[in-house]
């Protein structure tokens, strides 16, 4: 029997790829993803790319989304830091108390990492199923740089839930 989780995946719009691949990652777990982010259709590309979708607009439907989702992953690419989106979503998932984790892609650089990520995440692994799913279940995966090795958080902050 395959778990399911609902799940807000953060990325740049580049990476659309990733997040299929990262849902096929899982799926060979018996991890059904129920993917909540936007991943916009050809047509709508364009029309956000013309801008005349207003930000508030974006922003309106960003937090709808993501509140349907339990926890917000980030996938993290190689212009995923310089993305205004991806950290307004972070800083967005902070503010609707999400557990944030974020992901390496494969090919990622330490230099890589949103600065809201690294104020707000909860963890930050590589492109590994077994420790993605323990950060799906709650668990704490800590903190990782691009090669796998355990680092040390920018902002070592401890997270708790109030009751």
């Amino acid at each position: 029997m395959s778990t399911s989780k609902n799940v807000f995946i953060s990325h740049h719009h580049k990476d659309d790829k990733a997040v299929t691949d990262f849902t096929n990652l899982l799926a060979g777990k018996d991890y059904v993803i129920r993917n909540s982010s936007i991943r916009a259709k050809p047509k709508n590309t364009e029309r956000l790319n013309q801008k005349t979708v207003s930000d508030d607009t974006i922003r309106r439907l960003l937090k709808m989304k993501m509140s349907w989702a339990g926890t917000v992953v980030v996938l993290i690419g190689s212009e995923t830091h310089s993305r205004d989106w991806v950290n307004w979503e972070i800083e967005e998932a902070h503010r609707q108390e999400k557990r944030i984790i974020g992901v390496f892609m494969q090919g990622s650089k330490d230099s890589d990492i949103p600065e809201s990520l690294e104020k707000y995440g909860h963890g930050l692994v590589g492109w590994n199923s077994e420790k993605i799913i323990s950060g799906l279940e709650g668990e704490d995966v800590g903190w990782c740089n691009s090669n796998g090795e355990p680092k040390i958080p920018t902002y070592n902050v401890a997270r708790i839930s109030c009751q």
